[in-house]
């Protein structure tokens, strides 16, 4: 596996769009006289989500609660906080959005590890990899599942796929038993083959061992100590950590995938030069879909990420301001003929992923893809 070559983006095509749609972005903050990093809002929401996962995980380390149907309980409220972190605070931190101190956010990415994740890991796959070629083949490891899945029309197509619109939610509620076991292992060690890893850390030693420490201390709080402090049947432990797991894994599927893989959204393979006849924010535009823009709730819960137009575009800027500056793409997208992706609900997006997850099973899409 050899290193990783830079795909770049043209400097030409798009760039009235992208310097008069930044102008704009950054005249807001300017003229409102706000920071483009976390306000009050913010930091209560971060408050609430970290009780949400940790209270109930206290409650379980302590041998608070002993009934079966308690430490059920805690399992289940874990499970909506562990998608609440990692949506709502993670994310912003390890972006580099949260705070403009960067030992905040370096400090506030690392609660990926109690909930199952590791930091390096996910800045490398998420920040450099997805949102620096979002749906470009070949680089964007959230269109590249296991050989059962297909989410491109540019993978190859096998026999099962005609089914995968039926079984692919189920091991999108694996995602986060994947995360705490294998994946972040056999990511690792294929990062460094692309010599991705030093954009982390040169030392990969260094790397691996933060990686194993991280693993260590996940399975011990959120496993160990509560199975040594509670008297409880075996399979009732099993039950309780798997559907805690494949609920946060269900909900952050349903949060990122339909954000790419529907029918409107690009999917892109790279010249052979390593080039992109496009430019960077309006590849951005034409890979990513919004949803339910007008859901304050949704908004709230899974960290403004029903925006994630906004997001791809300016990942560096909070959450919380992606409801206003979506008023200010989509004007800007609008006077360039640009197109603006999005869904009125969420479950309409849900449906469309689900619709594109069969037409792609199917081999159905040549050329443009459009469903009615």
């Amino acid at each position: 596996m050899e290193a990783l070559k830079p795909v770049k983006y043209s400097q030409k095509i798009g760039r009235d769009f992208t310097s008069t749609l930044n102008k704009r972005v950054r005249a807001y903050f300017k003229e409102n006289n706000i920071s483009k990093y976390a306000n009050a809002n913010m930091k209560i929401k971060t408050i609430f989500m970290i009780c949400l996962y940790f209270t109930p995980l206290v409650f379980l380390m302590t041998g608070f609660v002993q009934e079966v149907w308690a430490v059920g309980l805690c399992y289940f409220i874990m499970a909506f906080g562990m998608a609440g972190i990692g949506l709502s605070v993670m994310h912003d931190a390890n972006h580099g959005a949260y705070s403009k101190k960067d030992w905040v956010n370096k400090w506030l990415g690392k609660i990926i590890v109690p909930i199952s994740g590791y930091a390096a890991n996910w800045k490398i796959q998420h920040n450099v990899l997805h949102h620096t070629y979002t749906n470009v083949d070949g680089y964007d490891e959230d269109i590249q599942p296991p050989g059962f899945l297909r989410f491109s029309p540019n993978e190859p197509h096998k026999p099962i796929h005609r089914f995968q619109h039926l079984y692919a939610w189920f091991f999108y509620g694996l995602m986060t038993v994947s995360w705490a076991t294998n994946k972040d292992f056999e990511a690792l060690f294929r990062y460094k083959k692309l010599d991705l890893t030093k954009t982390e850390n040169p030392n990969f030693g260094a790397l691996l061992a933060e990686l194993i420490v991280s693993k260590l201390i996940f399975f011990t709080i959120t496993i160990v100590i509560p199975v040594l402090m509670i008297d409880m049947a075996w399979y009732w432990w099993v039950t309780f950590i798997f559907l805690s797991h494949f609920i946060a894994g269900l909900i952050l599927s349903f949060v990122f995938q339909p954000a790419h893989v529907v029918p409107e959204t690009a999917f892109v393979k790279a010249n052979p030069d390593h080039t992109i006849d496009n430019n960077f924010a309006m590849h951005q535009m034409a890979t990513t879909s919004n949803f339910a823009p007008k859901s304050r709730i949704l908004y709230w819960l899974i960290g403004g990420l029903n925006y994630q137009v906004e997001h791809h575009l300016f990942p560096n800027i909070c959450h919380v301001h992606y409801k206003k500056l979506s008023k200010i793409v989509k004007e800007t997208a609008k006077e360039f003929n640009v197109p603006y992706n999005s869904h009125k609900t969420f479950l309409s997006a849900i449906k469309y992923h689900m619709k594109m997850l069969k037409a792609i099973g199917r081999d159905e899409i040549q050329g443009d893809f459009h469903i009615g």
